[in-house]
């Protein structure tokens, strides 16, 4: 079984379910797979170089059950890494990617970009971003490829072992139906200015956020900003360096980077990270010294870096665990798209929800000080406060998030005298659920006294 697999469902290690992968070529490429998922990597058949290809290779028809055990055209683990890593995007990137990537032109950009009004600053940002609604991938306006695949590998190699109904340890703490989380990052000294009246809309509706604070240049960190933050009940994470756009320009200059930035993150004792506009490259992340990062987005089409880790679901990379960008910033839908309402994040939390799902929020104090934003910031407080209490949602901060994660990750399902129990620390809050093969998809039920 893969490793995948298992970290993702919490199976018994001793379950009966097989996988094996055909030797793949060397060529890596996009395919189809189940349910016309995308995948990306190396396949026994064949891929394609380009996305926008009329027919994608199809590999749904080449998984073959041989004794027990799934016969796969590729190695899951690496589909499943390549989308997470975003290893895709070097086959994806088009025109304007291509030109704004270049070096010179990002250091002209940020060189300028406090001189241009914000008028202009904008206009330019809708040109780049124009393209957003046709992007093939990943899907809009949620991404749900890895999950699909995890679902898809678990309940072929169930069928392959004729195993109708596999046990897992539930996603979230108390049989919980999902997990939200907002985050306030904090780019201007206006912004950190109003992050306590912040904190008092969002305790009006009952919500605790994490503030990413930049800790170089933009604005002073002083001791009282921090323990006020930590005081009311809310979490305090380092964000960038100095937010100038090149935190990974080159892997010399990054590593001196990284090190101040954990120095700061020993300073304030904070375990979060976000790089600054969600830039990411997470084969340097050994460099961190943080418990949790939170600069990938589920689908990124509105983000400077384009791709997305095509998952609601956190994920390791090497011991940091990464905590997605899973709905839609509020620059974005505010400045970008140009829409006053909470209907995008609306359909996003819909279709989380079904997926039971991590729900991540970043909303900006530096523009919710001007009372239209501020206007629908606290209409879509209102929708998320009567959401988590009608469907039992645990609201929680990112680390305790990162917490949680961690403990699962450590908790072992066993069978002792004829029962399933979960064993390890933190597993009084876990629950045991079930997933059954029923008909061509999965359904999870979560343990009863009746259960299967």
């Amino acid at each position: 079984m893969p490793q995948a697999l298992l970290d993702y469902y919490r199976i018994p290690e001793t379950f009966p379910l097989r996988i094996s992968a055909s030797k793949s070529s060397n060529e890596v490429g996009f395919f189809r797979f189940t349910r016309n998922t995308i995948c990306y990597g190396r396949s026994a058949s064949r891929v394609s170089k380009r996305l926008d290809s009329c027919e994608l290779p199809d590999a749904s028809l080449a998984p073959r059950i041989e004794g027990g055990k799934l016969a796969l055209p590729f190695d899951p683990e690496e589909i499943i890494e390549n989308l997470r890593h975003e290893r895709y995007m070097a086959d994806l990137e088009s025109g304007l990617e291509g030109i704004a990537s270049q070096e010179w032109i990002r250091k002209i950009y940020y060189l300028i970009r406090s001189l241009l009004p914000v008028g202009i600053r904008r206009r330019v940002q809708r040109i780049y971003f124009s393209d957003w609604e046709s992007r093939l991938f990943p899907a809009w306006p949620v991404d749900f490829t890895v999950d699909d695949l995890h679902e898809e590998f678990l309940r072929l190699s169930m069928l392959a072992a004729g195993v109708q109904c596999v046990p897992f340890i539930w996603f979230w703490p108390d049989g919980a139906p999902c997990c939200l989380i907002m985050t306030h990052d904090v780019e201007t000294r206006a912004g950190r200015d109003f992050t306590p009246q912040l904190m008092g809309i969002d305790q009006s509706y009952g919500i605790r956020a994490s503030f990413q604070v930049i800790p170089e240049n933009r604005y002073g960190v002083p001791d009282e900003y921090v323990n006020e933050i930590r005081g009311r009940g809310f979490e305090f994470n380092i964000h960038d360096l100095n937010h100038d756009g090149h935190l990974y320009r080159r892997h010399e200059e990054f590593l001196l980077r990284a090190k101040k930035i954990n120095e700061y993150g020993r300073r304030y004792n904070a375990n979060g990270f976000r790089a600054g506009a969600m830039y990411r490259m997470l084969d340097w992340y050994d460099a961190y010294e943080f418990s949790y990062d939170m600069s990938l987005t589920n689908v990124a089409h509105l983000e400077p870096k384009r791709g997305g880790c095509c998952t609601v679901f956190p994920f390791f990379v090497g011991k940091i665990l990464e905590l997605p960008l899973t709905t839609s910033q509020d620059y974005s839908v505010l400045h970008i798209i140009g829409d006053y309402s909470i209907d995008l994040w609306k359909k996003q939390l819909d279709l989380i929800r079904q997926r039971n799902g991590l729900m991540s929020f970043i909303a900006h104090p530096d523009y919710l000080s001007e009372r239209r934003e501020r206007k629908v910031y606290e209409m879509l407080l209102h929708y998320l406060r009567r959401m988590i209490d009608s469907e039992k949602i645990w609201m929680a901060l990112p680390g305790e998030v990162d917490q949680w994660w961690r403990a699962r990750s450590q908790m072992k399902l066993v069978k002792r005298d004829g029962a399933w129990r979960i064993e390890g620390p933190g597993a009084e809050k876990a629950r045991i659920a079930f997933a059954t093969n029923e008909g061509d998809r999965l359904r999870y039920k979560l343990a009863t006294d009746a259960a299967p």
